[in-house]
């Protein structure tokens, strides 16, 4: 753990109210996430720790990174002696774990690095976190990695519906499908598309996470969702309609090619949010003004990844998925 890793060990017991870590802060979500803390909290010490993957970018946290209550670490969460000394050293107070493996076809033929990542780091964070006596652990995603009694560990689990907004690395639907309009593509879609998806904004979400730090009770599930859904055959259909300014039926169909399914494509994923509202969140922003700054933000951002544009390739195959 060096200097050059952002790890300013000498700095390391500055004086702030609460310590925050939030795991792959470079990434999509937990960037919001953490721009939004560094508003609220000015008096705790947001702490972003990340390795930099494929899908990661500091310039989604250019905005914040000067400020005196921000600091960036690059780290492995499936370093076990990396996070064992980040949490000794650091005398963290909360985690909120973002840094997960999430693309789903990738999952199909890189699955033991989902599992290293999704399972293995998650465990080693929980085992950190757990030694350290940290006050919360709020983890996006699923909660069979913990095991044991919430009585002994206080976590707080989310389920969210699919997210959207700038700062998302562009292998997924909605910025893949607007960087290959802007860029004179068709959306390749896998199978018919009837598939259903509800898409919530990205400071939504972000919002969502701080209501359940501020009021979520351990050992809660908290699914953080939407009533907006939309196909994905609709969801072409309409980015084509805004960023082509066409309407018609045949014209549509221009932008658009069908490709083989995935191996496993479910229909929708619907969710009751009611015990988040009873905390007092709700969704605010429309789609039309999402998906409006959506599209600007990747007209003039989609390089701020190196190979964004490998991102843009189709996937292989149904045929073609195997493990690593």
């Amino acid at each position: 753990m060096s200097e050059e890793s952002g790890w300013n060990v000498r700095g390391a017991r500055a004086s702030f109210k609460k310590r925050l870590l939030v795991t792959g802060g470079a990434g999509f979500i937990a960037s919001h996430v953490i721009i939004c803390l560094l508003e609220r909290y000015p008096d705790y010490l947001i702490i972003n720790l990340d390795k930099l993957d494929y899908c990661a970018s500091l310039k989604n946290l250019q905005s914040v990174s000067s400020r005196t209550n921000y600091r960036f670490i690059q780290g492995d969460i499936c370093d076990e002696h990396f996070v064992k000394l980040l949490f000794e050293t650091e005398n963290i107070h909360i985690v909120l774990h973002f840094a997960a493996q999430t693309h789903v076809d990738k999952s199909f033929w890189c699955s033991s690095e989902f599992t290293n990542v999704n399972v293995d780091g998650t465990q080693v964070l929980v085992n950190a976190a757990y030694q350290a006596n940290v006050e919360k652990f709020i983890h996006v995603s699923t909660d069979e990695v913990y095991g044991g009694s919430i009585k002994e560990f206080p976590v707080v689990v989310t389920r969210s519906s699919n997210v959207y907004g700038p700062h998302q690395y562009p292998e997924k639907v909605i910025p893949k499908f607007i960087a290959l309009l802007q860029r004179n593509r068709k959306c390749c879609i896998h199978g018919t598309g009837v598939q259903a998806r509800h898409f919530l904004y990205a400071t939504d979400v972000a919002e969502a996470f701080l209501t359940i730090l501020e009021k979520g009770e351990p050992g809660e599930t908290y699914n953080v969702g939407t009533n907006f859904e939309m196909s994905v055959i609709q969801l072409a259909k309409e980015l084509v309609h805004l960023i082509k300014e066409t309407a018609s039926e045949s014209e549509l169909e221009l932008w658009i090619e069908h490709v083989s399914d995935r191996p496993s494509n479910d229909l929708g994923y619907p969710m009751n949010s009611k015990k988040l509202h009873r905390l007092g969140w709700k969704p605010k922003v429309a789609w039309e003004e999402g998906i409006r700054k959506t599209i600007e933000w990747y007209e003039a951002n989609f390089h701020n990844w190196p190979d964004a544009e490998k991102a843009l390739d189709p996937f292989p195959s149904s045929a073609l998925y195997k493990r690593c």
